[in-house]
């Protein structure tokens, strides 16, 4: 099957070792980190059928896990940078999901040009951390964009999800905590009520460095913080949950 599947200069094909799921990565752009592993877990009880958005897909690592630990019927994913996405439509292909997983080259603010409102049942999205000129800005064009809000902001990833969210749609994120209070205001502004929030952990000893957020439009408000989530115990080594995760338990 992968000697169908051309690779480029500095591509590779890494085993994502669940159901033989496969990504293609080039390991001079922006490789995927634990950050979306985590929130395909914190996603995966998205209902049997479920319409699925993916925005700022990159190569498509959120949206593959999704086809194989839930039922949903579609997903679409939406990716700015051409390289970026034309590694994940190789990926569909790879993972034989041209049926179930769709992708668009273009900036998530276009989405309207693309789909009317109300249009999904659940929304992902894993969007750059980092404000426009701020931080280390790197050389690398693909990881500046991935890294940094260049193509679009925070608001834009909130304001288009309550556009393109059913009522009572679900939205899922992972972020950075330092901007917590920055995403949770922007849910509430465009009415998407934040309702688990779980934080994440080096280990039992570091501070958060990635949160897990669920919201759902039009909801009345109610918020569950979730048990912390520590990826290592304290001997250096994955905790039992991140095993379960990555599918070694």
């Amino acid at each position: 099957m992968e000697k169908n599947i051309k690779l480029k200069e500095n591509e590779r094909i890494d085993d994502l070792e669940y159901k033989g799921l496969k990504i293609i990565q080039n390991k001079d752009g922006f490789c995927f980190g634990i950050d979306s592993i985590l929130l395909s877990d914190f996603a995966k009880n998205i209902k049997k059928e479920a319409r699925v958005l993916d925005l700022g897909t990159g190569t498509g690592i959120i949206a593959t896990l999704l086809c194989g630990k839930t039922e949903l019927s579609e997903i679409t994913g939406i990716e700015v940078q051409e390289e970026v996405y034309e590694m994940a439509k190789r990926s569909i292909q790879l993972n034989h999901l041209e049926d179930k997983f769709k992708m668009i080259q273009d900036n998530i603010l276009n989405l309207n040009n693309y789909f009317e409102k109300n249009t999904f049942d659940v929304i992902v999205t894993n969007p750059p951390y980092k404000k426009k000129e701020t931080g280390v800005q790197n050389e690398d064009t693909r990881k500046l964009i991935s890294r940094h809000e260049i193509e679009a902001n925070l608001e834009d990833f909130i304001k288009i999800s309550k556009d393109m969210l059913k009522d009572k749609g679900e939205f899922y994120i992972v972020y950075r905590p330092e901007r917590l209070v920055d995403l949770l205001s922007l849910m509430r502004k465009y009415k998407i009520e934040p309702k688990k929030i779980r934080f994440v952990y080096s280990n039992i000893y570091a501070v958060s460095k990635l949160v897990l957020v669920q919201g759902v439009k039009n909801a009345r408000p109610f918020l569950k913080l979730e048990p912390n989530l520590y990826i290592y115990d304290e001997k250096g080594n994955y905790t039992e949950e991140v095993l379960k995760i990555y599918n070694k338990k």
